[in-house]
């Protein structure tokens, strides 16, 4: 009898130990999104630097056992340029290399994993997963810009061209680490950072995929609301 008691009284102490790490939170961060470029196949395609917004929603049951969906938002336009040699008289002529800037907006959606650890007011975590992007091209057309130039006499000469523009969907794993500091009973300031791994996107056919995996990196600051 006195060996069970013990042990009730054990498992009593370890269910609110663990109890003291549950948390339900609602979060909302600003972000800055900088991404890596991507080469392959004659293309090199170049994403812009662009600010972004993340809104998750997080339940952490113990300290190896919690989960959160996100979504974020961010512009994310691709810039893309091609060389080619065209076939001509030995020396006449040079390479083209075609350009083309394309506007598109980024929608990320995930769901992550996510281990943390409750330190008094502090609660440092770490996170994984993955979902879906969706980058959409803020209108069906874009300009592109070819340039060829002469090697005998140097001049180049310009073409603009209007292309068509197309949404993708890609596959994406995501990873993070960060720290929560609660200010208020209910109310704390999250500070993380997360990355993204996913295929560069083609947003318009007139440009070979690349078809390698790119990065980004996402240092983060917001608030989050505890229930």
């Amino acid at each position: 009898m006195r060996t069970f008691s013990k042990f009730l009284c054990s498992a009593t102490l370890v269910f609110l130990s663990l109890n003291l790490h549950a948390q339900t939170d609602v979060a909302a961060s600003v972000y800055g999104a900088f991404n890596a470029s991507s080469t392959g196949n004659d293309t090199v395609q170049s994403p812009a630097n662009q600010a972004g917004a993340l809104f998750e929603a997080r339940h952490i049951w113990n300290p190896l056992a919690g989960v959160e969906a996100t979504y974020s938002y961010n512009r994310a336009n691709q810039s893309y340029s091609s060389t080619t040699f065209p076939p001509c008289p030995v020396n006449a002529c040079g390479p083209t290399t075609t350009t083309a800037a394309i506007p598109a907006n980024a929608h990320e959606i995930t769901a992550d994993w996510v281990a943390s650890l409750k330190i008094a007011s502090f609660r440092p975590f770490a996170l994984a997963g993955g979902g879906v992007l969706l980058n959409i091209p803020t209108a069906g057309t874009a300009t592109a810009t070819e340039t060829t130039c002469n090697l005998l006499d140097a001049l180049c000469s310009q073409a603009t061209s209007t292309i068509s523009t197309s949404t993708q969907t890609k596959g994406i794993f995501d990873y993070g680490a960060g720290l929560d500091w609660t200010l208020l009973p209910h109310l704390g300031l999250r500070l993380q950072y997360r990355g993204n791994f996913y295929k560069a996107p083609q947003l318009t056919t007139v440009f070979a995929s690349t078809n390698n995996f790119t990065h980004n990196s996402e240092p983060m600051i917001g608030a989050f609301f505890r229930f």
